[in-house]
Formats: C-alpha cells, sequence, structure tokens
C-alpha cells in the first residue's frame, strides 16, 4: 500500500479505486467516466494513460492522459503531480480540458514549456437537465440516425467539428478516428438529426458519453441557412427526451460562453448552469 504522497500510473487492477473518484462527480466527470466503464484501465483499450495521486495510501485524484489531458477531481497538489509528470512525458494531447480551476492551474504550469496554445477557452459554462421543459415541444422531426445514413450526417459532422474546434477532423490520418467516432455513436443509437425534405441536415446532436448517472449531448449544430429561425430549442427538447428516456437521469453538456445563441437555446430547454469548463487546444 502507498503510504505517502505520490502519483502513478494506474493499472487495472486499480479500477475500483478509479471507478470511486470518477463517481464523486459523475456529471462532471461523465466524459472520462463513460470510457472507463467500456475499456477499464489498460491503456490500450482506453486509448491512454490513467494517472493517479494518492494521499495517505488513498487514491484521491485523477488524470486521463490520452488524445486529451483531464484533471478528475484533482486538488492543486495533485495538479502539481500532473504537471510534473506531463512535462517530463511531452506533450501528446491535442487538447488539455476540465473544470476551470485545476484546468486553469494544469496549464499555468505548463504553458512554460507546451505553450503557445492555439486558443485557449477559459469559461465554458457546464449545464444540465434532468427533467423535460413545460414550455416548449419537442421536435417531432428529431430523430435517430440509421446506420445506412452515415453519409448523410457525415458532411454535418465534419461541418460542426471544423467550425467549433478550427480544424478539420479529416486532417492527418484522412478522418478515419473521426469517421470511425461517427459510426460508433450511430451504430449506439445516439446520434440525432432533423433533415429537410431534400434529405439534408438541419440539425444534428450526439450523446457522446454515456454512464448509468449522467450523459452528455455534444456536437450541436444548426445548419448556416437555418440558423435564427427558432430550430435549435425545439431540436434540443428532443435530444433531451431521447437522452432522459433511453439513458441517463441526469444529462449535461457544456458551451462556449461566447455562444450567445447556443446558451439561450439551452437555458429555453431547462438547462441550468452548475460550474464551468476550460480548454486549451494545440
Amino acid at each position: 500500500m502507498l503510504t505517502q504522497t505520490t502519483s502513478r500510473v494506474l493499472e487495472p487492477s486499480d479500477l475500483d479505486a478509479a471507478l470511486a473518484v470518477l463517481d464523486r462527480e459523475p456529471v462532471t466527470n461523465a466524459f472520462v467516466t463513460s470510457r472507463v466503464q467500456v475499456a477499464g484501465l489498460d491503456p490500450w483499450r482506453l486509448g491512454g494513460e490513467m494517472w493517479g495521486w494518492y494521499e495517505d495510501g488513498m487514491l484521491t485524484s485523477l488524470c486521463y492522459a490520452g488524445a486529451n489531458l483531464v484533471p478528475i477531481c484533482a486538488t492543486p497538489r495533485a495538479v502539481r503531480a500532473f504537471a510534473d509528470r506531463a512535462r517530463r512525458a511531452g506533450r501528446r494531447c491535442s487538447s488539455i480540458v476540465g473544470p476551470a480551476e485545476a484546468t486553469a492551474q494544469l496549464w499555468r504550469l505548463l504553458e512554460p514549456s507546451w505553450g503557445p496554445a492555439r486558443e485557449v477557452r477559459a469559461h465554458q459554462p457546464l449545464m444540465v437537465a434532468d427533467r423535460m421543459p413545460t414550455d416548449i415541444a419537442a421536435d417531432p422531426y428529431v430523430r435517430r440516425i440509421r446506420k445506412d445514413e452515415i453519409d448523410t450526417i457525415m458532411p454535418a459532422c465534419v461541418a460542426m467539428f471544423t467550425e467549433e474546434v478550427g480544424v478539420s477532423p479529416l486532417a492527418g490520418d484522412g478522418g478515419l478516428l473521426y469517421q470511425a467516432r461517427v459510426a460508433e455513436l450511430v451504430g449506439a443509437g445516439r446520434s440525432f438529426a432533423r433533415l429537410d425534405e431534400y434529405g439534408k441536415v438541419v440539425f444534428k446532436a450526439e450523446i457522446g458519453a454515456a454512464t448509468p448517472k449522467a450523459c452528455q449531448i455534444q456536437g450541436v449544430w444548426v445548419a448556416p441557412e437555418y440558423r435564427g429561425m427558432g430550430v435549435a430549442a425545439p431540436a434540443m427538447a428532443a435530444v433531451l427526451r431521447y437522452a432522459l428516456a433511453d439513458v441517463s437521469p441526469m444529462v449535461s453538456l457544456y458551451v462556449n460562453d461566447f455562444n450567445t445563441p447556443a446558451r439561450r437555446a439551452y437555458l429555453r430547454v431547462g438547462f441550468q448552469e452548475v460550474g464551468a469548463f476550460m480548454s486549451i487546444l494545440f
């Protein structure tokens, strides 16, 4: 047993202890929890390492180190230890993302060696909903995307990602990993859209992370020609209905603070702000 403050890479045998930490904040940690519940802590299956911080022999904080670097329930001392480990390993991630306070501290420690970042989004409101709105009807035309409609939804997914992140998901490997992720969500029944009479995507969103306690909506996008026409709120209400009925009792999302139209739509649907994330993009 570890009897001092220390950090190390967790092993598959540490799964129960890691899940206990993740369960302390099920909404905030939904993204990482969903991956760990499916893949465990084996780095190859998980897509990265899970670092643990121990105090008096107890696992108290985590950091997921994969395509994203994500501090989890991280105390200031844990963040310093994770920053040291990340600095020694060198940057392998495309972003740092997580609860704003811990992520900001982590970035302050890593910026001298990892910077500059391509973009820093310092305040991204974390919002949750656990019931359907009473004053807005769900769009009846929003539905699950079928497996044979991947070619229909893919251009909208690429447009959303490029607009949101600032780079195309087709760069690098030609989009193989991104297309596989889209196909995975479609296959799991967690990709939703409204199509117009010509079969073009008007609105789309996915339930990206899903656990028994909480899930996270991501990739919300309205086609440019339909923006400002009141599409988003009823469509989001439809996705919320699916999420509450089929996935989890608590539904979350996080949004850029400068995206006023999206924040307004989420508030209309009943999402309430409960915290904030921060993202550093490379």
